[in-house]
């Protein structure tokens, strides 16, 4: 601690006496001044223990010694040191009770005690209290260190931290989510400055802010020194941060920055193994990968998972969608198998696992920002999800999100399940540009005969494959008869070339009606 006009009075050398302000003898000292000026105010910083001799005063007016006394103490002086047989015998009642009036602790200091002693006195108190709190400093710095180094997670150094600190400490992830926190009751004070780090992760890293009140000081500091901050730190006191506790908030930003580093670097070496375990997967060869995934990714090939393909519709958002995922997954002990393909991601996540729930709640929160038809323009992300899968249908889950996420990018949503397009009808699939052209060119033919009116073709062979070929059904519906349809179903084969007795033609001539039928709305 910083000396105090108590540890003078204690100080055995200096034989100072107290006459005023014996209640407030607690108050920090910065420096020792000596001045005779009438008015000392305007070079004083606050904090001083003024030493004078009354030469330029009228110590004993009380009007006067009122006036200077509310003057120094409004300025912040801690107290005021009075040299008596200099030129007072004793110090002045004027001066005694104007400092007892404003509470301004008031001292007497001997003949034979120089000013000199007590600022030497002083100044070697605030010498060692710094080093006090740079070799506490160091110290917690050591034991930082050693709780970084043992590859337990932050959990331990965030628990020296706020024993230093005498207060709490909590890490988020670039979401701002809590990752942890110390002591355990923190965690949920650490949840409700969420939205505060949220701001603080858009400042370019390093950046600080402080936030709360008199009673929960608590102070934010990003980790990172790149374009994005990594994370946050918080740590909360009831007052603010001293040299000490400063020092170890500082090694706490820097093993932490370094320790996210060094998870990049190990992510990156992830990534590259995870590339070869999806490429055999892909390939086949379940076996293989699962001999290369070893205890990094064999436990997410032991259960079912979900195959996605994410691609950026704003590179920001599709940033903010994987560190979301990776966070989540950290949060549960999820494994993630996270592989960047182009533009794009392709992301193994356990079913029914936080990262796959992660994915969800973004993409829900993107479509309820940005309502919208027929594009993903105002959306940060698209998504493709397979239903859930093994290691020997991952080419199968491969194909269901391809499928899922070029319906995503027509729908206009910022993620679409597989199961939704396997559940549901196969009609909004028609609506695809390419489908469109082959109906216009399979069905155009007939098209042309019916203008031309020579018959409704067109018609004729949409009642007749809506009955699966019933003659007497079908013709009913037209209201023509039996040997009339049958005619016209012998043109639609000559006129196509195809026989309406091939189930894979009555197929397709079947798609092409419902996808012209489709454009039809869009084209009126």
């Amino acid at each position: 601690m910083p000396p105090t006009l108590a540890s003078l009075v204690q100080h055995s050398a200096l034989k100072l006496t107290v006459r005023a302000g014996a209640d407030r003898l607690d108050t920090p000292v910065r420096w020792a001044h000596a001045s005779e000026l009438a008015d000392p105010v305007p070079y004083m910083d606050g904090g001083e223990l003024l030493l004078v001799t009354a030469t330029n005063l009228d110590a004993e007016n009380a009007e006067s010694m009122r006036r200077y006394v509310r003057r120094l103490a409004g300025a912040g002086v801690a107290g005021v040191g009075f040299a008596v047989g200099v030129n007072y015998e004793d110090i002045p009642a004027a001066l005694v009770d104007a400092a007892e009036e404003e509470g301004l602790p008031l001292l007497e200091v001997p003949r034979r005690t120089p000013f000199l002693a007590i600022s030497k006195a002083v100044s070697a108190a605030i010498a060692a209290d710094q080093y006090r709190a740079v070799t506490a400093g160091f110290e917690a710095q050591r034991e930082l260190t050693k709780a970084a180094l043992a590859g337990d997670g932050p959990a331990d150094l965030l628990a020296r931290l706020a024993a230093h600190i005498d207060g709490w400490a909590a890490l988020y992830d670039t979401s701002g989510a809590v990752l942890a926190a110390a002591p355990d009751w923190a965690a949920r004070r650490a949840a409700r400055l969420t939205p505060d780090v949220e701001r603080l992760r858009d400042r370019p890293a390093p950046a600080s802010v402080v936030v709360g009140d008199s009673e929960d000081r608590v102070e934010l500091q990003s980790l990172g020194t790149g374009r994005r901050a990594r994370g946050a730190l918080a740590v909360g006191t009831g007052a603010a941060l001293g040299t000490a506790e400063r020092y170890a908030v500082h090694s706490a930003v820097a093993l932490l920055t370094l320790t996210t580093a060094r998870s990049r670097s190990l992510q990156g070496a992830e990534q590259r193994l995870g590339a070869a375990v999806l490429r055999m997967l892909l390939a086949g060869q379940p076996d293989h990968a699962r001999a290369v995934a070893g205890d990094l990714y064999g436990g997410l090939l032991d259960a079912p998972f979900r195959l996605l393909i994410a691609e950026p519709a704003a590179p920001a958002g599709f940033d903010l969608l994987t560190e979301t995922m990776e966070a989540a997954a950290a949060r549960s002990g999820e494994a993630l198998l996270m592989v960047p393909e182009g533009e794009r991601v392709l992301v193994l996540a356990a079913d029914g696992g936080a990262a796959v729930a992660a994915c969800a709640a973004y993409a829900e929160a993107q479509d309820d920002r940005a309502p919208r038809e027929g594009g993903t323009e105002d959306s940060d992300v698209v998504v493709g999800l397979s239903a859930p899968c093994g290691p020997i249908a991952v080419s199968a889950a491969y194909k269901q999100a391809e499928q899922a996420l070029s319906v995503a990018r027509r729908r206009g949503r910022a993620l679409v399940e597989h199961e939704e397009l396997a559940a549901g009808s196969v009609l909004p699939l028609l609506a695809d540009d390419a489908v469109r052209a082959f109906a216009d060119g399979m069905l155009r033919a007939l098209y042309e005969h019916d203008a031309k009116g020579r018959g409704d073709l067109v018609a004729s062979l949409r009642a007749w494959l809506s009955r699966h070929g019933q003659w007497d059904a079908a013709a009913a519906d037209l209201g023509v008869h039996r040997h009339t349809l049958r005619y016209r179903m012998r043109r639609v084969e000559e006129i196509l070339g195809r026989s309406l007795d091939d189930p894979d033609v009555r197929m397709e001539l079947w798609l092409a009606l419902k996808a012209t039928e489709a454009a039809a709305p869009a084209e009126a």
